[in-house]
């Protein structure tokens, strides 16, 4: 992914309030950030491969919690109250 030539991967984590490391907690909600910065194309699935030190497999599953999660909230809010 190209950057501007004033701007690195590192500002770009930064800015979008992701982890450093692969050093920490990984709660539903880092996570969540991490698959959405890569959707959003804040950083590639590459780099957050290699900057959290995760397989695809690791990666996908993270993907499909993510997509069941957002699933699980649309059908709650069709439900009649």
């Amino acid at each position: 992914m190209p950057y501007p030539p004033n701007e690195t991967i590192a500002s770009r984590i930064k800015r979008a309030g992701l982890p450093e490391s692969h050093d920490i907690h990984w709660s539903d909600s880092r996570k969540r950030e991490v698959v959405k910065a890569v959707r959003d194309r804040l950083i590639t699935f590459d780099e957050a491969r290699w900057r959290y030190l995760l397989s695809r497999k690791e990666y996908e599953t993270w993907e499909r919690k993510v997509d069941a999660r957002a699933e699980g909230r649309k059908k709650k809010e069709l439900e009649p109250s």
